[in-house]
């Protein structure tokens, strides 16, 4: 014998009844999708010292939010940022943004948690499963729900909480767009600091050389047909990370594999970029500025070992696999008249990642 009882059915009220409230509207919704509120109960008193303190608390987490989002703009926008040797205030450019930015994020985070925790009301309510098309009235139902939601968050009851929130996230609005909106305020590449390398010739034309790490010059005969070598220019403090961004890996290719790579610099007008035999490309990988070391020379495939881009140097350095979408820049060579590597001029693209997919 099934223990099973039947509820007894209810008739539906009508929900024109102008006398309705819209928690009765509520109420009867939930009754139709046959949900049991097991326990409802407001946590203040509708105007009392511990409701208005408590939103005064979450009220102060959102202005918090405010004030550390327009910090975050002021710092981003007027506070030093070029790099200046000592100790001056653009070292604290980036710690001051992830300060502000934490605190606004963190202000934003309580904030909520204590809206939800303190101010809503307690609620357990169980549902039966079941499936069924949405008519007319359930529609009804549920903006009338909503609605009944939106009253429960109390802002109309409670402006304060309304005129904090908006105070707080319009900050942190303006954050998301300010770094590309910025661009258009003020010039970020001012000077060309991104199209300049260590490789950029010297007051009255002089040609850099190419150096291994120990400042010696190269020669072509120091590299074997299908070898490569890291260099960098030579200048002064040019192997250190004063200019990083000027890494370079010089390659020997085959000669079958020299003739493709010249055809291939014709096609983009590269035409004069490689001596002989020998073309170097930026070690910089353009998708997050890892090392790309790994050369492989039976493909003519260089690797970048953090998240595998491939890039091929008989094609001009393109990508051919992994999240990298543009080739490596290539550094015009030729031979001195002592007959070391030198730059014909610096890159001229811009080495690793940087703003190239914007116009």
């Amino acid at each position: 014998m099934s223990t099973h009882t039947e509820k007894p059915a209810r008739e539906p009220i009508d929900l024109d009844d102008p006398e309705l409230t819209r928690f009765d509207v509520v109420q009867e919704g939930l009754r139709r999708d046959d949900i049991e509120i097991v326990h409802y109960e407001p946590q203040f008193v509708a105007g009392s010292k511990a409701e208005r303190r408590t939103t005064r608390l979450v009220a102060s987490f959102f202005l918090l939010t405010g004030l550390a989002a327009t910090a975050f703009l002021v710092v981003y926008i007027w506070w030093p940022w070029q790099y200046e040797p000592g100790h001056g205030g653009d070292k604290l450019y980036t710690p001051l943004l992830g300060l502000t930015l934490g605190v606004a994020l963190l202000g934003i985070g309580f904030g909520i948690l204590t809206w939800g925790k303190k101010l809503l009301p307690k609620e357990v309510a169980i549902q039966d499963r079941h499936e069924g098309e949405v008519d007319s009235e359930g529609r009804k139902i549920t903006g009338q729900t909503m609605l009944f939601v939106a009253d429960e968050l109390g802002v109309k009851r409670r402006p304060l909480l309304g005129i904090s929130l908006l105070a707080g996230l319009a900050p942190v609005g303006a954050v998301a767009a300010a770094p590309l909106v910025g661009g258009l305020i003020k010039q970020p590449h001012e000077n060309n600091q991104m199209f300049t390398t260590g490789f950029k010739p010297a007051e009255g034309g002089g040609r850099i050389r190419l150096v291994r790490e120990d400042g010696r010059p190269v020669r072509p005969a120091d590299i074997s047909a299908g070898g490569q070598i890291t260099v960098f220019p030579g200048i002064e403090h040019g192997v250190s990370n004063k200019h990083a961004d000027s890494v370079t890996l010089l390659i020997h290719l085959r000669e079958s594999d020299a003739v493709e790579a010249r055809e291939a610099n014709e096609r983009v007008g590269h035409r004069d970029y490689m001596w002989g035999n020998y073309a170097a490309y930026s070690k910089i990988c353009t998708h997050a500025g890892c090392p790309a070391s790994l050369y492989e020379q039976q493909t003519n495939r260089l690797l970048c070992p953090c998240h595998q881009s491939q890039f091929l140097i008989t094609d001009n350095a393109r990508p051919i696999f992994g999240p990298a979408s543009r080739r490596l820049p290539q550094l015009p060579i030729e031979v001195d008249d002592e007959g070391f590597f030198v730059a014909k001029s610096d890159y001229t693209e811009t080495v690793g990642p940087d703003f190239w997919e914007r116009p």
